[in-house]
């Protein structure tokens, strides 16, 4: 059965263990407005721009070095008609060793085309996993939002969305 959940898929030369360090600093790469625990089982945060996106998330599932993930307990957009398009959905993290290169695979599970976020979501995510997530598992720093200021073009659209 094909599945139109949003995945990206990343390949990197360092280890499992960096790799899962990372995934679990979301302030070194999503956002630096991240507020809450993002390492352990159980753990919750919240992730915030402006008055545009607004989420709270759960980590229900962590297995050390191999897989993260987030459930997303609430969510709203300034930006759509559902304003709460993304409450109940998953997000996984799975990492695998594959040719000698550690292989992250990031499924939006419920991030589907129907939804109104999707274009603009599923570019952002991108934009986080393959640039800024990249960045930090391999040079030690990512590109996260900083406070109040948009780091990818679809963010400024939002912006200027409201």
């Amino acid at each position: 059965m094909e599945t139109s959940d949003f995945t990206t898929v990343l390949l990197v030369d360092q280890t499992p263990e960096v790799v899962f360090k990372a995934i679990t600093n979301v302030r070194g790469w999503w956002s630096e407005e991240i507020e809450g625990d993002t390492e352990k089982l159980n753990d919750e945060f919240t992730y915030h721009y402006e008055d545009v996106h607004y989420c709270q998330i759960k980590l229900i599932e962590v297995i050390p070095n191999k897989k993260v993930v987030w459930f997303v307990k609430y969510n709203y957009f300034k930006f759509t008609k559902d304003r709460s398009e993304w409450t109940g959905t998953k997000m996984s993290f799975e990492i695998s060793e594959k040719d000698n290169k550690t292989e992250i695979r990031v499924t939006h599970h419920g991030l589907v085309p129907e939804f109104e976020c999707y274009e603009i979501c599923s570019n952002a995510w991108t934009q986080y996993i393959q640039q800024s997530l990249k960045n930090l598992i391999t040079t030690g720093k990512g590109q996260p939002n900083a406070t109040g200021k948009p780091t990818t073009e679809d963010e400024k659209r939002l912006s200027e969305a409201k």
